[in-house]
């Protein structure tokens, strides 16, 4: 890793490009050499997981931080339409289809790169059934099954 950085660093050096190295930092996955890296005279810093493209990458490979981001902005998405979702004049129709063009496509960006496991399946429908009972106003006495929601 350090052989390719000082590469990476020599050859953007001739395309007048420069290597910020205090926004640089190291993520080491499986690997067995700890040394850290240097460039050009200064350690880089190692983290244990980075934001990169909107998406939560750590050294695991876990994808729950991610989901649960995504589910934390999702909820800030639905709750900025709460007119919309109380609104005597839109039928739940319209409702839906707006529910599935801004909350859902905010809470299923970058989705295509998470592992699909039962616990991620399980957070994203918990949530998507809670915005769908809200926005059709089912409230928590009313005994509706989560089949019958869509």
């Amino acid at each position: 890793m350090q052989e390719k950085s000082s590469i990476v660093a020599e050859n953007s050096t001739h395309l007048s490009l420069n290597i910020h190295k205090g926004k640089s930092k190291v993520l080491k996955i499986n690997t067995i050499n700890t040394s850290p890296i240097v460039l050009e005279g200064e350690l880089l810093q190692e983290v244990d997981d980075f934001t990169y493209l909107g998406s939560i990458v750590n050294k695991q490979g876990r994808t729950n931080a991610d989901v649960k981001a995504r589910i934390g902005k999702a909820m800030t998405a639905f709750l900025q339409l709460k007119n919309i979702w109380s609104s005597r004049d839109l039928s739940f129709k319209t409702k839906i289809r707006v529910f599935n063009t801004n909350v859902k496509s905010v809470l299923l960006y970058g989705s295509e790169t998470w592992r699909t496991t039962v616990t991620t399946t399980k957070m994203i429908q918990t949530f998507i059934n809670t915005c769908l009972r809200r926005i059709l106003q089912i409230r928590w006495p009313n005994t509706i099954g989560n089949q019958e929601l869509w």
